[in-house]
Formats: structure tokens, C-alpha cells, sequence
């Protein structure tokens, strides 16, 4: 692939997980400058949380959802594994996940942590996985290494110190008691 375009399009879709991650950070920071002046923490923080959910919880599991159910070959590949019926488990896991942050974006603090919490738990848990393939068998294909192990662990923790921040700070003219104990 010595085209340019090409190189980035690959880029952009092979690191899909920093893509979208990108993506939701455009998305709320166009959000925040859109509302009047003065913006609050609270705010700031429920456009990059919500934004978040969305596209890197949301659009980027369905993103991976479809890959692992539809095109499992070339997702097992991606990551330097075998094909195995196991695509699909994953890719279902990952369809479940993507409704989960549809669902959460523009919601509630409890169901936000209801589905930040798994999401963080298979992102990190897949993150491990991969450092251990790497250790052992020096797995360093794309979508084991490099920047998708890289995200695998920041973009989780990303989405609980915004739930964290959330919670402390609170939701802009939202008083959710049970969850913030207030």
C-alpha cells in the first residue's frame, strides 16, 4: 500500500478504537463551544462523557461488532489469531456492548456505570490478553499490538475517570441522589 490515502484509510479503520475515541473528543469539544457562556465543569464533563459513550462504547463496538460476526477471518487475522467460531461470540459480546453505550450516552449516571464498568472489565481484560500474546508468543500484529493495546487501556480508564468526575462534580440541572450519596 504505498498510496497515501490508502495508508491513512488504514490507519483510521485498523486503529478504529483511537478513531472514534477521536472522534467523540471533536464531537463534544464542538458541543461545549456551542453552549452559552459560562460553561460549568458539570457540563464539560456530561459532553465528553456522553460523546464518549457514544462513539467510543457505541459506534466503535458495533464497528467491532461487525467485524467479529461478518468478516471473523479477517478480524482473527487483524489480530494475528486463528478463525474460530469464537468470532461471533466475540462479535455478539461486542453488538451487546455498542447498544449498551447507544443506550447509556444520553442517560442516566446509573445506567452509565452500569455499562461503563463491563465495557472496562472486557477492554482491559482483552488489553492483558494481548500484552500476554505479545510476552509469549511475540504476537505484533496490528490488532494485537501498537496502538490498539494502547487504547485497550487508555480508553477505558478515559471513560471511568469521566464517570468518576461525573459523579463528583454531578449532571448539569440533574440531582441524582442515589448515586451521588448528596
Amino acid at each position: 500500500m504505498a498510496d497515501p490515502i490508502g495508508k491513512t484509510l488504514w490507519f483510521i479503520l485498523g486503529n478504529f478504537t483511537l478513531t472514534f475515541l477521536v472522534l467523540g473528543l471533536i464531537v463534544s469539544l464542538t458541543a461545549i463551544a456551542r453552549v452559552p457562556k459560562p460553561v460549568g465543569a458539570a457540563l464539560v464533563i456530561e459532553k465528553l462523557l456522553s460523546w464518549f459513550l457514544f462513539f467510543s462504547v457505541g459506534v466503535s463496538y458495533l464497528y467491532n461488532a461487525v467485524f467479529h460476526i461478518f468478516f471473523g477471518q479477517l478480524a482473527a487475522s487483524f489480530i494475528g489469531w486463528a478463525d474460530s467460531p469464537f468470532q461471533f461470540e466475540v462479535g455478539t459480546a461486542s453488538l451487546g456492548m455498542a447498544v449498551g453505550g447507544f443506550l447509556a450516552a444520553f442517560r442516566s449516571f446509573d445506567l452509565r456505570l452500569g455499562v461503563l464498568v463491563p465495557f472496562s472489565i472486557f477492554t482491559l481484560g482483552a488489553a492483558i490478553v494481548h500484552v500476554y500474546q505479545l510476552a509469549k508468543t511475540g504476537n505484533e500484529a496490528p490488532g494485537n499490538a501498537g496502538v490498539m493495546l494502547y487504547t485497550d487501556f487508555a480508553v477505558p480508564l478515559f471513560g471511568l475517570v469521566l464517570l468518576w468526575l461525573q459523579w463528583s462534580h454531578g449532571r448539569p440541572g440533574i440531582e441524582e441522589p442515589s448515586c451521588r450519596g448528596r
